[in-house]
């Protein structure tokens, strides 16, 4: 396999790389999109519950766009190493990934599902020290921005369209071009491990961020506050998270298995434990 075709996973970004021991011999292989982490341990100890005989799971908690490269590459690159490791299950916050994986021959035509939904929420600094009140805050000059990079992170889309419902293309304009030329869009490659981090050092005053990552966030015990952007602007209608079983799963009876359970009340249930939506079947 050619090194210079893949995709490249920091090495730093081990946290995301789950039971990576079993990577080539596990029973299930998960990419799933990066902002469920929290949820991960939970949702699989119940599946495990239910099929017992799925044993080992490798899974991913990367952007998802990072992980869709990889499946269109056949691998990525991982340290020194070559991260050679085909997944059964991939999930994404946007349908344009779906349709990639079908216009290149991973999935079958309309052979994938909404079971999730999510919104918007702006992390900042404890007693928000810039004063950010409403998204147009972002667009001034001081106001530094942890920004997920849309080359990688699906949020990234939301957030545009946040962006651009609360002030139209002049402020995508502004926070994604000028501010981002000036240094103070400051872009993230994993924003559900960069952005709070950023936020507790105060290197930044605030990051976008999915409302359930700040509900986690809390009991880690970083002090931060949130600005809810309001109803009409927190995108709670529109983010809708897609889950879809490979064409060529190498693990099809697991791989069946757990596209129904995350589908399943069960499933459902735990992931608005976490604040995330819920999605009937």
């Amino acid at each position: 396999m050619e090194k210079k075709n893949l995709p490249m996973i920091p090495a730093e970004r081990i946290e995301d790389l789950h039971n990576l021991e079993v990577a080539e011999t596990a029973d299930l292989v998960l990419f799933m999109a990066g902002n469920q982490f929290m949820v991960m341990d939970e949702l699989l100890r119940a599946f495990k519950q239910d099929h017992p005989e799925v044993e080992k799971i490798f899974y991913e908690t990367l952007p998802p766009g990072l992980e869709l490269k990889q499946i269109l590459a056949g691998g990525a690159i991982f340290g020194e190493t070559i991260l050679d490791v085909y997944p059964d299950i991939y999930t994404a916050v946007n349908e344009q990934g779906m349709h990639t994986l079908i216009d290149t021959g991973h999935i079958y035509k309309n052979n994938y599902q909404l079971y999730l939904h999510n919104r918007l929420a702006l992390m900042v600094p404890e007693g928000n020290p810039a004063g950010i009140e409403k998204i147009g805050d972002l667009g001034r000059d001081e106001v530094r921005i942890s920004q997920p990079d849309p080359a990688n992170e699906h949020i990234a889309f939301h957030i545009i369209d946040m962006y651009r419902q609360a002030g139209g293309e002049r402020l995508v304009r502004r926070i994604m071009e000028e501010k981002r030329a000036g240094g103070t869009t400051i872009l993230t490659l994993v924003h559900h491990r960069e952005t709070p981090l950023r936020i507790a050092k105060k290197t930044v005053d605030v990051g976008p961020v999915w409302a359930t990552e700040a509900i986690h966030a809390r009991t880690t015990g970083l002090k931060f506050d949130v600005i809810e952007p309001g109803e009409d602007l927190d995108q709670r209608e529109r983010i809708d998270y897609y889950v879809c079983k490979l064409k060529k799963a190498p693990h099809p009876e697991s791989a069946n298995a757990f596209y129904n359970f995350i589908l399943s009340p069960t499933a459902q249930k735990i992931f608005e434990r976490y604040g995330f939506v819920s999605q009937p079947q």
